[in-house]
């Protein structure tokens, strides 16, 4: 698989690369990872320009973001008629989205991004303010191409042992946080009520 990647990648560069990470801020299931790598160590050969790879690279993720932000939008209308305990479960995602979405976005960019882009519908669906999203978006995505394309390049004779290194590393990370969001959730569930 690697080496259909690699072919992929040095014959498609820049195209290939903007589709990979636009696809992958909308879960759909794309190795970018892989193929950002690849591109990384590409440029580290001369076969691809670093400048193209990153810019293709951060361009695909916001226009993906930007997409799903978009799509979960147009739930907004859907949650809207929702009555009883989960209206008010809805308006606290609304409120902790406004107060603290933006480092969600920030974070699951690039250090649980397998929870990016769920993180983006959300957003979308909660209203968060655009502009808002936006600015954390294009910051945590800059961490994220840049932590992909910079290893490909840095360590270009040793890509699969990276992928592997980063793959476990991100998936390990977003289920720390699935783990300790869910613990939170259950521990305030079990509280006694106070009346």
């Amino acid at each position: 698989m690697i080496e259909t990647l690699a072919d992929l990648t040095i014959h498609y560069g820049a195209v290939l690369i903007f589709f990979a990470t636009f696809a992958s801020c909308l879960a759909i299931p794309v190795p970018t990872s892989l193929i950002m790598l690849s591109a990384g160590a590409f440029a580290a050969g001369g076969d691809l320009t670093l400048f193209t790879v990153a810019a293709s690279a951060l361009a695909g993720a916001l226009a993906g973001d930007q997409t799903g932000f978009a799509l979960g939008r147009r739930f907004t209308g859907i949650l809207d008629r929702a009555t009883g305990k989960t209206a008010k479960t809805i308006e606290k995602a609304r409120r902790f989205s406004q107060q603290r979405g933006g480092l969600g976005v920030f974070f699951s960019r690039w250090l649980f991004s397998p929870l990016g882009p769920y993180v983006n519908y959300i957003a979308g669906a909660t209203g968060m303010v655009w502009p808002r999203f936006s600015l954390w978006s294009l910051m945590g995505e800059i961490i994220w191409v840049t932590i992909y394309v910079g290893a490909g390049y840095l360590f270009a004779d040793q890509i699969e042992g990276v992928a592997t290194l980063l793959s476990n590393a991100s998936g390990a990370a977003a289920g720390l946080a699935i783990t300790v969001i869910l613990g939170l959730w259950l521990w305030r569930q079990s509280a006694p009520r106070r009346t």
